[in-house]
């Protein structure tokens, strides 16, 4: 049984990432296994668009740390579970972020998600590119909502709140993940 992880992060108005939240899944079923969400100080103290979800209640209690321990943290967790690949949605925001895990291979969830080929819930008359890509609505919170079903569901903006919806729209797609394209 193999588990890889799924990243989200937020970031301060410097540009300098403040929170992570990462959930490990398990490769075959896309469950959550095991799941942390890390606040960084000093950068969270400098604010941000998102700032006033970084402490919403959570049954997952964050851990308030340095950039250095909350990274020493996620390559012992990947370690433990032996994860290799990392999943966002726009991906290369994330890893663009987190440099540390640039050895770590990375995944865009939506690049499955936000194309007609890939996905099934995409309307016949959606305004698509010639790639089939939808051209607007393909961010997380509209994806989802196409996703479920669910018109009233409002994406967070707390990065583990937000990892745990990218693993849902991962789910909802129902493709392994050797359909997803590598970075």
């Amino acid at each position: 049984m193999g588990y890889f992880a799924v990243i989200d992060t937020e970031t301060n108005w410097s540009d300098q990432v403040m929170s992570i939240g990462t959930i490990i899944a398990d490769s075959e079923t896309f469950g959550m296994v095991s799941a942390r969400y890390h606040i960084l100080t000093p950068e969270y103290l400098v604010g941000g668009m998102f700032s006033s979800t970084l402490f919403d209640e959570s049954r997952l209690r964050p851990i308030i740390c340095s950039r250095k321990k909350a990274v020493s943290d996620l390559i012992a967790l990947f370690a433990k579970y032996n994860v290799r690949a990392i999943f966002a949605y726009n991906a290369n925001f994330d890893r663009t972020h987190l440099p540390e895990f640039r050895n770590m291979a990375w995944y865009d969830i939506m690049r499955l998600a936000a194309y007609r080929q890939y996905n099934p819930m995409i309307p016949a008359d959606a305004d698509c590119c010639k790639t089939g890509r939808l051209r607007r609505g393909f961010g997380v919170e509209p994806m989802l909502r196409l996703l479920s079903g669910d018109t009233f569901y409002h994406e967070t903006h707390n990065a583990v709140y937000d990892a745990i919806d990218e693993l849902q729209i991962m789910k909802l797609l129902g493709h392994p993940l050797s359909a997803y394209f590598p970075l």
